[in-house]
């Protein structure tokens, strides 16, 4: 499971509010200066991410302000990231090689390429679909884990 620190915003009957901050490795890259990345985050600051999540299951009574982690199944994530990525191009190659065994040397290889596109785009739109299952949705959402201690020490003042 991919893990992720969160704090309570909100808290509600059956739901809690959290917000996780969006970190970005670029500030502290050599290569900030000539990456496409680091030019990226240069430009858009680090932003937050607010989701709220159901606590039906969590039994923790939860404040606000309280440091809690959030995850998403590693397993489920990866079967989407194939998905996602790998079907338009599994598409893209299988069309392509159809198209040339189909058109050969015979014809110009813009019909080749023309299949091949619209294979990866085939791939895309049943990618789309299967991703958009409300089943596998569930499966994507994040759910609280755990709540974190807290680690404010009363301070004790001495008077002279």
């Amino acid at each position: 499971m991919i893990q992720e620190t969160a704090t309570v915003n909100n808290v509600g009957e059956n739901w809690v509010e959290v917000t996780s901050e969006i970190k970005s490795t670029c500030s502290s890259c050599q290569q900030i200066d000539t990456c496409g990345s680091g030019q990226v985050a240069k430009v858009f600051p680090q932003k937050s991410l607010s989701l709220r999540l159901s606590t039906d299951s969590f039994k923790p009574t939860l404040a606000v302000g309280d440091k809690v982690v959030i995850a998403i199944p590693q397993d489920k994530l990866l079967t989407s990231l194939a998905r996602v990525y790998g079907l338009p191009l599994a598409f893209l190659i299988a069309f392509a090689g159809f198209g040339q065994v189909l058109f050969g040397q015979t014809t110009s290889e813009l019909l080749t390429i023309a299949l091949a596109i619209g294979g990866g785009y085939l791939g895309y739109r049943i990618a789309q679909y299967l991703e958009n299952q409300q089943n596998h949705q569930a499966n994507l959402a994040p759910y609280l884990v755990k709540k974190l201690p807290s680690h404010d020490i009363p301070v004790e003042i001495h008077h002279a």
